[in-house]
């Protein structure tokens, strides 16, 4: 008899494009942990409308975050790959959940608090209360770990107070949830400014090579990334430009940091980011042959979704029920 898997959940807005630093540094974790957990992985398309949006953008991009996750590894026979708009669930028990959230404890959001300073006249109502929806996507699956950057621990904590202030005021329900952060893969930052992550939000384009650029563009961009007047190969703190490349040909060949060093050790940094370009290039046009047969096939990636929203509702549906009955819903 085997032990029972633990539930591992993971969602993602569909907003901007994936970037190398999405898929190093969350994804390819993912297709590793996929034998481990039972996984429920997800397309944030209800908190991407906390800003306007494009309503065929939005569609368009929603479905091609999923076809990303399938060329890069994940399998929708042992993770649940869903849309989160598709499962009810998740509002049911956000509207619960915001019964017990505080308002003081909301306004404290990092988050918040600097969305709210670039938001002028969308300082929405969904702005102030998406954790609660945060955190009802993680207690409506009762997971036991999420994988989270540095940026989301505020937000975790805030899912764990909630769970242990529903279980104390209305009995035992909820999971505590844990956060996990993949430590074998750097932080991969920017390629113009290696001081900030790689985003796919960021206003220069070159900064960030996203999964779907052309290849020669990808190779541009590496070759013209900053590095410094050194001209040292070295991993350093005071070369942080280059260790931020040398990171990235970690993350994509998995060979080891001394053999790296002294691969390059005396040579120009010219020589390293011609091999670099070439590496992610090939690495990336294999996905991208695989992404473009999957996004042709409307038929398969449609069948894929109304699977993962059926096993998605199976997860979550008994829970809400539960959640339901004990605050006091007349159920028939």
């Amino acid at each position: 008899m085997t032990d029972k898997k633990k539930t591992l959940l993971s969602l993602v807005q569909p907003s901007g494009d994936l970037t190398i630093g999405n898929y190093l540094g969350a994804i390819k974790n993912f297709i590793k942990l996929q034998d481990e957990y039972d996984c429920y992985i997800g397309v944030a398309d209800l908190h991407s409308i906390t800003v306007p949006q494009v309503a065929a953008e939005l569609r368009k991009r929603s479905r091609e975050i999923v076809a990303i996750y399938l060329a890069l590894g994940l399998d929708p026979d042992k993770v649940t790959i869903f849309i989160q708009s598709h499962n009810p669930d998740h509002l049911k028990l956000y509207w619960v959940l915001n019964s017990i959230s505080y308002m003081g404890q909301l306004s404290r959001m990092t988050q918040f608090k600097d969305k709210q300073s670039r938001a002028d006249e969308n300082n929405n109502a969904a702005l102030f209360t998406y954790p609660t929806l945060m955190a009802a996507d993680i207690l409506a699956y009762n997971a036991d770990v999420v994988p989270v950057g540095i940026d989301q621990q505020q937000h975790m904590e805030l899912a764990r107070d909630l769970a242990i202030r529903f279980n104390s005021r209305y009995s035992e329900t909820f999971t505590v949830p844990e956060s996990i952060i993949n430590e074998s893969t750097r932080k991969i930052m920017s390629l113009r400014n290696p001081e900030k992550k790689m985003s796919k939000s960021d206003e220069d384009k070159n900064a960030s090579i996203f999964l779907l650029d052309p290849l020669n563009v990808i190779r541009k961009k590496i070759k013209s990334a900053v590095t410094d007047s050194l001209n040292n190969f070295d991993y350093n703190d005071e070369q942080i430009a280059l260790k931020n490349l040398i990171d990235i040909y970690l993350a994509f060949t998995g060979e080891d940091l001394d053999q790296v060093l002294a691969k390059y050790k005396g040579k120009g940094y010219g020589e390293f980011k011609a091999d670099l370009a070439d590496i992610v290039a090939n690495d990336l046009e294999n996905f991208q042959n695989k992404y473009n047969e999957i996004i042709s096939d409307k038929e398969r990636l449609d069948q894929i979704l109304k699977d993962g929203a059926e096993k998605s509702q199976r997860k979550t549906r008994n829970l809400l029920d539960k959640v339901y009955r004990k605050v006091g819903f007349l159920q028939l």
